[in-house]
């Protein structure tokens, strides 16, 4: 789902997060990469660490629902969608500690699809999508997970053409 401005937008989105979300500075959160498929946020550990030197178990939950919204707002920024996202429910599990800086990746899950959600959002204004992120350990496996459950809900003074174009 990428396009040639999706570069940018990423940037752009991931500047807006810093700028306007004062925990994402205070982590120094980083653009890691994207993909048709993915985006993954880096996070150092110095500023994300706990009293025993690894990583704090609310900075890898923020880490993570910031990554799954950044998803899907990159997603309605793609399409030139104007809507408020927000995390409606997740569910988190911390599996293992993380002793080093860490990146978080947000993917759909497979039962998950974007042409559902925007036919949804096209429909009726506001759409809910899951995603699934994972912060990795060291040995591969995830150190964390969470899914959540975002609702993606067209601003008021946002409007679509009959057409179908925004």
């Amino acid at each position: 789902m990428t396009s040639p401005d999706t570069p940018l937008l990423a940037r752009e989105l991931i500047q807006f997060i810093r700028t306007t979300i004062p925990l994402a500075e205070a982590m120094d959160l980083q653009l890691a990469g994207f993909d048709a498929d993915s985006l993954t946020l880096f996070a150092p550990l110095p500023p994300n660490v706990n009293d025993k030197g690894c990583a704090f178990g609310g900075s890898l939950v923020s880490v993570m629902t910031l990554t799954g919204w950044a998803l899907v707002e990159l997603a309605l920024r793609q399409r030139g969608d104007d809507c408020d996202v927000f995390v409606a429910e997740s569910t988190v599990r911390y599996l293992s500690p993380v002793w080093a800086d860490f990146t978080s990746v947000a993917r759909l899950p497979v039962d998950a699809s974007w042409a559902s959600f925007f036919r949804t959002l096209d429909a009726r204004g506001k759409a809910r999508i899951e995603v699934s992120c994972v912060v990795p350990g060291d040995d591969g496996k995830p150190a964390a997970t969470l899914i959540a459950r975002f609702v993606a809900k067209r601003r008021a003074d946002s409007t679509t053409a009959a057409d179908g174009t925004h």
